[in-house]
């Protein structure tokens, strides 16, 4: 029964979560200090929940490999297309974005629908594979909220309006109902291992989207300020997976 409506639990579960980050960024005395924690937990997430993944299907060498090449390829698009943060780029100056992470809306909302839109192909693929099923299902679902959280803190701090946040946080989220829809119409004509490779360039964005909110923090308000939250966020994505086999 949960595997059957899991695209749709997953979906509400991560919008609810995206929304409570936003909500979060509302709360002065924790708003400075979740940018960098929502740094930690997304690259926390990269690195104890998709990497594992990812290498389930094609060893670790290869999934570090493509893991990396996301990075660099965000980091080159940052570079010389288009920049993450465009005001600061690439001084890294971020004191002069009029937002706390003004330019992150658009790479981190595609690398956030993507990964979604993965996650909604896995569930549907996994209702016909022994061993999985609900507990397949209930692991996405719980991955989904400290991501989701952090989704949604990062989302607000690059865009100037709650409303405007949390809607293109939905958005992205609901990739997940259109992964389980073409799971149906495009598994028999697609590689297994193409997808991983999709979910590995989704985790190395997630890296360095992660590292570049940080690093932000790490010029306004020092060593202090914005590491010890980035370490909180990294260290909670890990013990958080313990508990999901």
């Amino acid at each position: 029964m949960i595997s059957s409506f899991g695209p749709f639990l997953i979906t509400g579960i991560a919008i609810l979560s995206a929304a409570c980050g936003v909500w979060l960024t509302t709360l002065p005395a924790l708003s400075r200090r979740l940018v960098p924690f929502s740094g930690g937990v997304l690259i926390g997430v990269a690195l104890f929940w998709v990497s594992p993944e990812i290498a389930e299907f094609l060893r670790w060498p290869a999934a570090l490999a493509w893991i990396a090449a996301g990075f660099a390829l965000l980091g080159v698009i940052d570079r010389y297309v288009y920049p993450v943060c465009p005001a600061c780029s690439h001084t890294h100056a971020h004191e002069k974005c009029e937002t706390t992470l003004h330019g992150f809306a658009t790479p981190l909302l595609a690398a956030a629908a993507l990964h979604s839109a993965l996650d909604g192909w896995s569930v549907v693929a996994a209702q016909t594979s022994t061993g999985f099923g609900a507990a397949f299902v209930l692991g996405i679902a719980i991955h989904k909220i400290p991501e989701g959280v952090a989704l949604g803190v990062i989302a607000r701090a690059s865009l100037e309006s709650r409303g405007r946040a949390i809607l293109w946080c939905a958005l992205a989220q609901a990739a997940t109902l259109a992964g389980a829809g073409l799971e149906s119409l495009l598994a028999p004509h697609l590689d297994p291992h193409n997808l991983q490779i999709l979910l590995a360039l989704a985790g190395g964005s997630f890296l360095y989207l992660g590292g570049h909110a940080v690093h932000g923090e790490l010029r306004r308000s020092g060593p202090a300020p914005a590491l010890m939250p980035a370490f909180a966020g990294v260290a909670g994505s890990s013990v958080l997976r313990l508990f999901v086999s």
